[in-house]
């Protein structure tokens, strides 16, 4: 979403994404409190050949012991690593398990639900998963191939899921020296092949009622 009047936006309640690669995303909110709080998801190391930022974070949530490097983050977050469900600083998240024994989140702040697969490996959530789930605003997925699934198995995911809105993940871009394939191919799947890349997203709740899923792709 786009404001011509920073006034009204200042009024308005906005989520920020951005995503960093592979699955490295950090969320920004305000919670009811009016506190801005930074929830950072599956920080990487130098060892994939991108830059590491440093990002000062309340909430850190790893969905596997791959993606939890700590040095990425600054302050003094409080660390959720497994399934279960959380209540922080106005933020409810559940941990979902798959099948690999990494963790599914779900994310729930400014009535917008985001679901974070991580490097999800199989081709097809079981239905206690879905179940868990539940309704989906955002979903977050991996569409690059083997370690994780790809664009095929990605899209037979989205269509258990049902999400309004769809940010693809792990995927090959520039200085990665994991061996992935890039989103052409899922985008051609999903028909939707001239999207333009955005540094980040920002939404409100209110920008999510569309009938029609809708696909963002991020630059990292």
């Amino acid at each position: 979403m786009y404001c011509k009047k920073d006034a009204l936006c200042d009024k308005l309640k906005h989520m920020f994404i951005t995503w960093r690669g592979q699955s490295f995303f950090d969320i920004e909110i305000k919670n009811n409190q009016g506190e801005k709080i930074t929830i950072v998801v599956d920080p990487f190391d130098e060892q994939a050949g991108l830059k590491v930022p440093r990002i000062e974070a309340q909430i850190f949530i790893a969905t596997s012991g791959r993606n939890k490097n700590a040095k990425a983050i600054e302050g003094n977050p409080f660390l959720i690593d497994e399934p279960g469900e959380y209540e922080l600083k106005g933020v409810f998240i559940k941990g979902i398990s798959e099948k690999q024994g990494d963790v599914i989140y779900k994310i729930e702040a400014e009535g917008i639900k985001i679901c974070h697969l991580g490097a999800l490996t199989q081709k097809e959530l079981d239905e206690n998963q879905v179940e868990e789930i539940g309704q989906v605003d955002i979903l977050i997925i991996p569409v690059g191939g083997v370690p994780t699934i790809n664009a095929k198995e990605a899209a037979n995911i989205i269509s258990q899921i049902e999400p309004k809105m769809i940010i693809p993940m792990y995927y090959k871009i520039p200085n990665l020296k994991i061996d992935l394939e890039g989103n052409e191919k899922f985008l051609k799947i999903m028909g939707k092949e001239d999207i333009a890349p955005q540094k980040k997203l920002k939404i409100a709740a209110k920008d999510l009622s569309k009938q029609e899923s809708e696909i963002v792709v991020l630059e990292p």
